[in-house]
């Protein structure tokens, strides 16, 4: 008795199986177009996304280019020790942290801030005027970004020459300056992707219900009330989903920026991992591609820690994670 069941058993389940195959295979058939153009995304994704994580296989080896990655003999974790015992391994770290703590304080709120402000304007010309201006600076390369900033803050520049009207007159050398260089760059980043950022905000406001304001309006809610009761809390889970993003790429200060605004004058405030690994793994005399694979991998490390843990805490404050 108990035979026949597991037989019955086994051949409905085999049925159920073949079942869904079929079915699979149907919708395959029925919209094979999208499967068609689906593959150059997925190709794309395979190439230059999953495979070259097999060479982040040399930070556990000691590279050389002549024997190849898989001839390359195994070292294990020396190359993390060395750079958690070495010399600028404090200075790189904190001033990696340090950037991106000041970047994410000074750049998170200040998105939100100006589309709950675009929201209230109701002149549609100057709307339109503020979001361009705003938005503009985005568009702009980070190379010409860098001119701009060189220039206006070059030691007989603009900003020099606005500073000597308020009395100062001593020219002041801002990009030779360590202790401005933080400041220079959190600034100048939050004045040109300030206005791409609230665009996610503005579209999260749009999908409030108008009903909410006007029952607001009839109880003599005043607009701080209104933004506070129910703005903030009708974008509060896209404002999370931001965040978590962003913890993502927490230790992602922008290589291109860092770098071109680096000198030796500011090195000691503006050496961050990035830069720190293209210097010892590309432009040193001798790369070590091995020691700088190492680092690179620790601080994706670092972030997938820091993307689990927000979204984890997302959830236990109760909003929804990204999964």
């Amino acid at each position: 008795m108990n035979v026949t069941r597991v037989v019955a058993d086994k051949t409905t389940i085999s049925e159920v199986k073949l079942k869904n195959k079929k079915s699979f295979l149907t919708k395959i058939k029925k919209s094979w177009q999208l499967y068609v153009l689906f593959i150059l995304p997925l190709t794309y994704i395979l190439v230059f996304q999953y495979y070259p994580m097999y060479g982040a296989s040399i930070a556990f080896k000691n590279f050389d280019p002549v024997l190849g990655i898989g001839g390359s003999p195994w070292v294990g974790f020396e190359h993390f020790k060395k750079f958690f015992e070495s010399y600028d391994f404090v200075r790189v770290l904190k001033n990696t942290l340090l950037l991106s703590l000041y970047s994410l304080i000074a750049g998170f709120p200040l998105p939100i801030l100006l589309a709950l402000s675009l929201n209230y304007v109701y002149s549609k010309r100057f709307k339109k005027a503020a979001q361009l201006i705003t938005y503009a600076p985005h568009f702009i390369s980070v190379v010409v970004m860098v001119g701009i900033i060189f220039m206006i803050l070059d030691p007989r520049g603009p900003l020099n020459s606005i500073l000597s009207l308020f009395g100062v007159k001593e020219e002041i050398n801002f990009m030779g300056e360590a202790g401005y260089f933080k400041s220079i760059y959190v600034l100048s980043g939050i004045w040109q992707n300030v206005g791409f950022g609230c665009i996610i905000y503005l579209a999260a406001l749009t999908g409030i219900s108008p009903e909410l304001h006007e029952a607001a309006i009839v109880d003599g809610a005043s607009k701080i009330r209104r933004i506070w009761h129910i703005d903030i809390p009708g974008i509060m889970q896209t404002a999370v989903l931001v965040l978590i993003l962003n913890m993502g790429s927490f230790l992602d200060t922008g290589f291109e920026k860092v770098l071109l605004m680096q000198n030796p004058l500011n090195i000691s405030s503006s050496q961050v991992i990035d830069t720190y690994v293209y210097n010892v793994g590309l432009v040193s005399a001798l790369p070590q591609y091995s020691y700088a694979a190492a680092i690179g991998l620790f601080k994706s490390l670092v972030a997938f820690i820091l993307i689990i843990a927000s979204n984890k805490l997302a959830k236990k404050v109760g909003q929804d994670g990204l999964w």
